[in-house]
């Protein structure tokens, strides 16, 4: 079984203060989703990002078939990082570092995330075909959406 990896960086013209403002905030996470995921959370999107926090949600990942996934927020610096873990969901291990830091003209925005997936050789067989595409469609829209709302680095 495999640990693979993630690893996104983007820039913004935006201040550290509205970088961290949006992706603190939970409701963000639905506006960044492609509409194809049929994300929607249940509950723990009432607050600001805190150490602790229970997050559930509905997705469906695949041919509109839903499935419950629960996150916990494990740690969270303020106005630098938080971290995302998977405590039930689709995913033998999901770990996400959300990190934010200012650069000259706004903001650098950078993601790592390690998983496993279940089903020992059979989740990794599926990585390439199915899994890993759909992550890169995820982070693509992430990106081409915060560009949307933010505008670019020139």
């Amino acid at each position: 079984m495999k640990l693979y990896t993630i690893h996104e960086k983007q820039n913004l013209p935006i201040t550290l203060q509205e970088a961290w403002g949006f992706i603190s905030d939970p409701k963000n996470l639905a506006v960044i989703t492609p509409d194809s995921m049929g994300f929607e959370t249940l509950s723990g999107d009432d607050r600001k990002m805190f150490a602790g926090q229970i997050i559930h949600y509905n997705i469906s990942p695949l041919a509109g078939i839903k499935m419950q996934w629960v996150t916990e927020i494990t740690h969270v610096k303020d106005m630098e990082f938080f971290v995302d873990e998977q405590r039930y969901g689709p995913y033998k291990f999901w770990h996400h570092k959300h990190f934010v830091k200012e650069i000259p003209g706004g903001v650098e925005m950078e993601d790592i995330v390690h998983y496993k997936l279940p089903m020992s050789i059979l989740g990794d067989m599926m990585h390439p075909i199915m899994v890993k595409p759909k992550l890169k469609e995820i982070f693509d829209y992430r990106r081409k959406k915060l560009v949307e709302l933010f505008g670019e680095m020139k």
